[in-house]
């Protein structure tokens, strides 16, 4: 396995600053320069990028496209969608790639998502795995048996330190003659580049069979739709290849839950948070508990001494990334916003329709937080009444 990295040299070892931003995007690779973020350049730029947006996008490939060629990006779903890591992965595929060439995606799990928003011309799914089932050898033979009726020119895959991770690596040593490459932070048609000493270098050269991508690498807003096309016969085709697949180096225990309050708040996946605007902290308390949902708080919260400090969530305190962040009474300062920035869906309850926490959130509901949660703790009871009735 090629692993050697061309280093950049130019009289000498180069030195560069390691926290230098860089996106691959439509136009090519784009650098923010720190310190010149209001450049008359920069600002066109992205007001053309928010046009292209608004637009409509046009198909990448020509409806009588002859393809020659094929990426292949592969994919881990979490309840049926692609996280913005993943995404970006997808993305790097489709904007390397030129009018002949197909950009096949692969999924392990269910995909709501629109393929053709994500890139990719042709999409594969495979529904009966994912972050359900630990079944890193049947995923694994499912991905060869696809690799050798696309000869795809690359893969791409999510450099997460999860799932995708797990596979990239794990094809990497089953295709010894393939080169790959890990922790890739830029890439482009010439090649692409990774952190070396403890990022102080930067190392360079073409581009490897199997691309694992570093987070935010890549812009995954395209200007442009893939295909999008479902191909359910070569899913069918991948599950007999994944199903003779021998498990036999382990048994999969199956996923164990625990109760909310025995994870780790930046582990969680459903938080309830409180903010000022919380008075009656039993009754928040109860909410959480019916719900099963991990506790935070708001700085003021916290220093009003309502919750213990290792329930702050901001700048100050822990950063989370829960799939649903319910806010009761939380105005929503920099610092708190800061902390909930890579949360999936954000729900607030405020009485100021102002309130940053009310621009942030995806669903905003203005009221009282102690009516709301009351109402709320009723219909939950009731519910769940219901499920346990015989």
């Amino acid at each position: 396995m090629d692993m050697a990295m061309a280093m950049a040299t130019a009289g000498g070892i180069r030195r560069i600053d390691p926290r230098r931003p860089f996106t691959l995007n439509a136009e090519g690779l784009k650098r923010i320069v720190l310190g010149q973020a209001g450049s008359t350049g920069l600002e066109q730029h992205a007001l053309s990028l928010a046009q292209a947006h608004q637009s409509i996008k046009p198909q990448r490939l020509a409806v009588n496209a002859r393809l020659t060629k094929c990426l292949l990006a592969v994919a881990h779903s979490d309840r049926g969608g692609l996280d913005e890591h993943t995404r970006q992965a997808v993305a790097a595929a489709a904007l390397l790639a030129d009018g002949a060439t197909e950009v096949v995606l692969l999924v392990f799990g269910e995909l709501n998502d629109d393929a053709a928003a994500l890139g990719a011309d042709r999409c594969i799914v495979l529904p009966q795995y994912g972050s359900h089932l630990f079944a890193p050898e049947a995923e694994l033979a499912a991905l060869i048996a696809l690799l050798e009726e696309l000869l795809p020119a690359h893969v791409f895959m999510a450099d997460s330190g999860v799932a995708d991770s797990d596979l990239g690596r794990r094809l990497g040593a089953a295709m010894s003659a393939a080169s790959i490459a890990t922790h890739v932070v830029e890439i482009k048609q010439e090649g692409l580049a990774v952190y070396r000493q403890q990022g102080s270098l930067m190392a360079r050269r073409e581009l490897t069979a199997i691309v694992l991508l570093e987070a935010d690498a890549v812009d995954a807003r395209l200007p442009f739709l893939g295909r999008g096309q479902r191909d359910g016969q070569t899913a069918a085709a991948l599950a007999v290849a994944a199903g003779g697949a021998s498990a036999a180096a382990f048994v999969d225990l199956g996923v164990k839950t625990m109760a909310a309050s025995q994870v780790a708040l930046d582990e969680a996946d459903f938080i309830v948070s409180a903010g000022n605007g919380v008075g009656d902290v039993a009754l928040f308390n109860a909410l959480a508990q019916v719900l099963d949902a991990a506790v935070g708080a708001s700085r003021v919260a916290v220093d009003d001494g309502k919750f213990e400090r290792d329930k702050q969530i901001g700048a100050t305190g822990k950063t989370v990334s829960a799939s649903a962040y319910l806010a009761f009474g939380i105005s929503g300062a920099v610092q708190h916003l800061q902390g909930i920035k890579d949360c999936r869906h954000v729900i607030a309850v405020n009485l100021d329709a102002s309130a940053p926490m009310i621009k942030r959130a995806d669903l905003s509901i203005i009221g009282d937080a102690q009516e709301l949660m009351s109402a709320l703790l009723e219909q939950v009871r009731q519910a769940r009444a219901v499920e346990v009735t015989p």
